[in-house]
């Protein structure tokens, strides 16, 4: 799948990353359809923060659940 990599202040790539995976059992797995950045996102883009160069950027989704974990009774 294709992730928007953080590189450092104000260089973002997208590249291809490993498809998520069910890891534990409250995991929910989301083919996202749309996404955006908001204001928290510009402030690791920007470089005031410590994020890590090589961490994916964004939290701002919408998609279809196409998996969950054992645990996950509702979503």
């Amino acid at each position: 799948m294709k992730a928007a990599v953080y590189e450092g202040p104000r260089t973002v790539t997208f590249k291809d990353v490993p498809d998520a995976k069910i890891e534990h059992p409250c995991d929910i797995i989301v083919k996202i359809t749309a996404t955006n950045i908001c204001g928290s996102d510009l402030h690791m883009y920007e470089g005031r923060t410590s994020f890590e160069s090589g961490r994916t950027l964004g939290h701002e989704n919408m998609g279809q659940v196409v998996e969950v974990g054992s645990a996950v009774s509702k979503v």
